[in-house]
Order: structure tokens, then C-alpha cells, then sequence
């Protein structure tokens, strides 16, 4: 999604508790009009008592008008990324389907069976930081686990979002936040996090407008109750950062995530801090792998434009057909390299849930394209999407945007690998783990 500024300083803060109670009727209204908590799975499932148990008892259901159809309207308003009008405006416009590359989904991609995945500390931390509210944050944050705001992130930085956020926790209450990312990432995953905040904070005072652009205007979300047999999960959501993190058992689907930074390395307080770098090598690595002829296929375009992305925010029903190099037509070195840019950002989880992602990846590999745009060039600006029927990745080079002025950029001057989009989906329906979801409620006889 295209991030737009005026050249000016934004009016926009990061939410107080009173702020975001002055948003609080017109995000419900949203959340009624546009009720997407799982109606495809309920259309699938049939019933009134499966309605009854998807049904979001904090999120009264939409008028007829708005009634599910069980397929994607289409192709996602406001091309690529999602993108509607510019920052702050978006919502959703259709039911919940998923990513797909001609609007019908594969079936028995996912199933739910037990994994092995250590959850138990990722269950602790939660509770521990539900605790550590006061009951007007806990009422802010947290959401029915169908609940619509699962799906109400974005990147861009103006957008108004649900939950309580740092700005609005104490030292302590931040503390158990950031034990909670630690119990779900890696630490390369928890450093990524950390820097991109970082760096928001610089760039913000770097341009002189931290009202906009700090490291505390990031939000958190629990979705359900946290517990070792019902589903549930989080989302931690902010400028170049969004964390969704479904678990239902010891499974857990970790997606959609967003990565991204403007710009990618900057100096801070005497320190180089660099992230969103190992994705563009990786990148780099594998385009760089490929014969002339197989590169004549993987190339899509030897130019690239200011923004690429099909499947940023608000894009959860996005319909992409296969395009670019396949992988059965790959060498295995060259399978490897494809591997790397998987996990780029898989490693972000801990490494048990990167485990099972990456044997999911695996079996589908040959089935897995790869497209390219732009330069091959160590510092060119290039596009790259993984597409298969388990896992969807972007990596967009973008043009400056509003922080531009940062690294001495101008704004819109063209796609930089100093400026750096990045999104992971679960394509045919496993996005937010709702495939999982449709399948716990269908098969669980407590909720028959």
C-alpha cells in the first residue's frame, strides 16, 4: 500500500485511551457494515447453530444488503496493495475468502493435526500481559477470536487502529508486551520488530514531525481467550509492522505479516542500525541464480514502478494467477535459493513454527513461481513474489515517501531499496488461521 503525505506534518497522534474511545462508534458502525468474522467458513458449514457459534457477541451482524455470498466479489479495490483513497480511509468491502489465484480455493491444504509446536510460552505471556491491564485497556484490546479486527491492519502510519497502544502502557505493561513478542518470535524476528520501531522513531525526528512517526504508535490486539485447546491469537500493528498470530493447539499460523521500513539503515546514536536487508539479498541471490533463458521467464518487467505490491492491507481476497518461473523447471541449488527468501522471513517465528511452515512449503515446492521486476544489481530496486498454494510473499522496493527527506530522498523519485514493503500470506483460506478456525467449529463437538 502506497503511503501518502502531503509534505506537511501530520495533525495525527498516536491515540490516548480517550482518543480512541472518541473513534470507538464510528470503528463499531465499521465493524457492523462490513461484519467479516468467518461468514465463507459459515456459508461452508450451514446451520443456525453454526452461525450461532461464529457469530462475533460483541459485533451485532450486517442487514441483508450485506449478507455473505461465499465466494470473492473480485479483485480487491484501489489496485495494488490495496490501497484506497490513501491513509486512514480503507475498510473492508467483502467477506472473507483468501488469497487465490483464480477465485475458487484448493482444498485440503490444511488440516488441523498436531504439530509438535511449543505454544505453552507463548500462552503464559499472554496472560501475563492481559493481567497487566487495567480493565479500560483490557476492554480496548481485547476481541472475540472471529472478531472483524483481525483484518482492520495497514501499514501506513495516519490509519486509525483498535487496542491499546504503547504510548499508552507503563514501562512494566510494555515490558510484558515485548515478553509476548518474545514468546512468538525468533530473535531475529523480535530484532526486526524492534529496529523497524527504531528507526520509525529517527526518521520521525529526523523530518521533525514524531508525532507521526515514532516508535510507541503501535497498537496491540488479542483476539479470543488465550488457552491451550480453544483457538485464539494476537495482533501487533503499526507504521511497517503488522504481527497477526493465530493459534488453535499447538499449531500456528503466523500470517499476514507486514514488514518494512523507510529507510532501511540510519544512523543512530553513533550505531548503523540496518533491517529488511536479508529479504532483498535473498532476493538477489536467487534471481542471480538463474540462466539467461530462465531469467527471460522469472522477469515479468526490467523496469520497476513506485509501488508493485498485489496483496498489501486490505487485500485479504486478492486473486493473482501463477506467473514467472516454476519451481520444477529450478536446479536444486536454485530450489535452495527460493528456500532462502521463504526463510527470510519464516525465521522471523520461533524456529519449531518455522520448522513446520517450511516442510509445508517444501511439499509444494515445484508447484511454487517466482516473479521478478526491476534490476538484478546489488543496489537495484527490484519486486519479487513467491506464490504457491501454502505461502505468499512480496518483497517491493518502493519510492520515498512521507520519510523521505530522512535520507535526503525526494519523495516519489523512484522504487529504492532504501524503501522496502514486505508481506507473508497463507494463500486458499488460511490467512488469520481461518481455515483452521471453519475446521475447529465444524469438528469440535462442544460446538455443535
Amino acid at each position: 500500500m502506497t503511503e501518502l503525505d502531503s509534505g506537511a506534518p501530520t495533525a495525527h497522534e498516536p491515540q490516548s485511551e480517550a482518543g480512541r474511545r472518541a473513534h470507538a462508534s464510528r470503528r463499531n458502525f465499521m465493524r457492523k457494515v462490513f461484519f467479516a468474522s468467518g461468514a465463507t467458513a459459515v456459508a461452508t458449514m450451514g446451520g443456525a447453530g453454526a452461525w450461532a457459534a461464529m457469530a462475533d457477541d460483541a459485533t451485532p451482524t450486517a442487514d441483508a444488503s450485506a449478507s455473505p455470498s461465499g465466494a470473492p466479489s473480485g479483485a480487491p479495490s484501489g489496485g495494488p496493495g490495496g490501497g484506497a483513497g490513501g491513509p486512514g480511509n480503507q475498510s473492508i468491502t467483502e467477506d472473507f475468502f483468501g488469497l487465490t489465484t483464480d477465485g475458487k480455493r484448493i482444498d485440503d491444504l490444511f488440516a488441523i493435526h498436531s504439530t509438535g509446536v511449543k505454544t505453552a510460552p507463548v500462552l503464559t505471556a499472554a496472560n501475563a500481559f492481559l493481567a497487566g491491564l487495567t480493565d479500560t485497556q483490557k476492554t480496548s484490546t481485547q476481541f472475540t477470536i472471529h472478531a472483524t479486527e483481525w483484518r482492520l491492519w495497514s501499514n501506513i502510519d495516519s490509519y486509525d487502529r483498535q487496542g491499546v497502544s504503547l504510548a499508552d502502557l507503563s514501562d512494566d505493561q510494555k515490558a510484558l508486551g515485548t515478553a509476548l513478542l518474545k514468546s512468538a518470535l525468533s530473535a531475529e524476528g523480535l530484532e526486526t520488530t524492534e529496529k523497524i520501531r527504531r528507526i520509525n522513531q529517527a526518521a520521525g525526528e529526523a523530518i521533525n514531525n514524531t508525532t507521526a512517526f515514532n516508535e510507541d504508535a503501535y497498537y496491540w490486539t488479542v483476539m479470543g481467550t488465550p488457552s491451550a485447546t480453544e483457538p485464539w491469537g494476537f495482533q501487533f500493528d503499526g507504521h511497517h509492522l503488522v504481527v497477526n498470530y493465530f493459534i488453535l493447539g499447538d499449531q500456528v499460523v503466523m500470517s499476514p505479516c507486514f514488514w518494512g521500513s523507510e529507510p532501511t539503515s540510519m544512523e543512530i546514536d553513533g550505531e548503523t542500525v540496518t533491517v529488511c536487508h536479508e529479504e532483498v539479498v535473498a532476493g538477489l541471490a536467487f534471481i542471480n541464480s538463474l540462466t539467461e533463458a530462465q531469467q527471460a521467464v522469472a522477469v515479468e518487467s526490467a523496469a520497476k514502478s513506485n509501488e508493485s505490491m498485489k496483496a498489501g492491507a486490505f487485500s485479504d481476497n486478492a486473486v493473482q494467477a501463477y506467473t514467472g518461473i516454476r519451481g520444477n523447471a529450478l536446479t536444486a541449488a536454485q530450489k535452495a535459493k527460493l528456500l532462502g527468501i521463504v526463510q527470510a522471513f519464516i525465521g522471523r517465528a520461533k524456529a519449531d513454527v518455522a520448522k513446520v511452515k517450511l516442510a509445508e512449503v517444501r511439499k509444494h515446492l515445484n508447484d511454487t513461481y517466482v516473479t521478478w521486476a526491476g534490476g538484478t544489481g546489488d543496489d537495484d530496486a527490484f519486486y519479487v513474489r513467491v506464490h504457491s498454494p501454502v505461502v505468499w510473499i512480496e518483497v517491493d522496493c518502493q519510492a520515498p515517501g512521507p520519510l523521505a527527506g530522512a535520507y535526503g530522498a525526494t519523495q516519489g523519485s523512484g522504487a529504492t531499496q532504501k524503501h522496502v514493503h514486505s508481506v507473508v500470506r497463507t494463500p486458499n483460506g488460511n490467512d488469520y488461521g481461518k481455515e483452521l478456525l471453519r475446521q475447529h467449529y465444524l469438528t469440535s463437538p462442544h460446538h455443535q
